[in-house]
């Protein structure tokens, strides 16, 4: 049954650190995948530099600088609508957006757990983004793609209009 997303998991499950030489380069006609093979390495430094035990805000920080430094534009705490019977009930701070094509969330937690992913979902329901990426900087690094297509970014009751348009 499809949920209307894809998921690609790659979970580094021995060592506290990412070796960037043993990762497989994904393939390239993965949607955003310009951007997300950039978005990975910088976590992975991130992670190498400043190691485990930090609060997530730290981690965001830090993400931003390498981020930036590479050349990718970013965006912080992205104002995402919460919608309700076609009616905006309220919003909340996603994470970031990388190049306005990728949605970030990082998590400082033991390990990642559905509702870190559901939290990630329900962003990219809210918005134009389709591709997501939750990172975890807890006890092992770890890293999820998901890709959501746009068609599935509807506000319920309005098959036409983006959520992301609406709340402009």
């Amino acid at each position: 049954m499809s949920h209307g997303f894809a998921r690609i998991s790659t979970d580094q499950e021995d060592g506290w650190s990412l070796d960037l030489a043993v990762m497989n380069t994904p393939p390239r006609s993965l949607k955003h995948s310009d951007l997300t093979e950039k978005i990975i390495p910088n976590f992975c430094y991130v992670y190498n530099e400043l190691g485990r035990g930090f609060l997530e805000s730290a981690y965001a920080a830090a993400l931003v600088v390498a981020l930036e430094e590479s050349g990718l534009g970013v965006a912080r705490e992205v104002a995402v609508p919460v919608w309700f019977r076609g009616r905006a009930g309220g919003q909340h701070d996603a994470g970031l957006t990388v190049g306005r094509g990728v949605l970030l969330e990082w998590k400082a937690a033991g390990m990642l757990e559905s509702a870190h992913e559901a939290q990630l979902l329900n962003d990219l329901r809210a918005t134009e983004v389709e591709v997501g990426q939750l990172l975890n900087l807890g006890v092992r690094p770890q890293f999820r793609r998901f890709l959501l297509d746009n068609e599935k970014n509807k506000i319920p009751g309005n098959p036409f209009a983006s959520v992301a348009r609406a709340s402009a």
